[in-house]
């Protein structure tokens, strides 16, 4: 399983994601999807996001994955009328992790 996400960027600037649209999305999807999880972060910078869960074979066939279904979702929702995905890629959480490690044995930050 693999975290991809995806940014999504308006055509007309200050546009927000509409309310619903998780439950909208998974409503248009389909087992062969293999989504285990979506959500939706409307704040993210600098661009709102979609954060999906998927099952795939490899890195690269899961943000191909997310890329094919994004694209579906924007072309064929309302909802995401005005929308267009700008990247489909797992975040990087190798920072994140880092400052984690440099907690450990040394008694708090650095």
């Amino acid at each position: 399983m693999y975290l991809i996400h995806v940014r999504l960027r308006p055509t007309t600037p200050g546009s927000s994601l509409p309310p619903g649209l998780r439950s909208h999305l998974l409503g248009m999807s389909v087992p062969e999807d293999r989504i285990e999880h979506l959500s939706v972060h409307t704040d993210a910078l600098p661009h709102p996001t979609l954060g999906l869960y998927l099952m795939a074979e490899s890195l690269g066939e899961a943000e191909e994955q997310a890329t094919r279904l994004c694209l579906r979702w924007v072309t064929g929702s309302t909802l995401l009328e005005g929308w267009q995905p700008v990247a489909a890629q797992a975040p990087l959480v190798a920072p994140f992790y880092e400052q984690l490690l440099s907690f450990v044995g040394s008694g708090g930050p650095r």
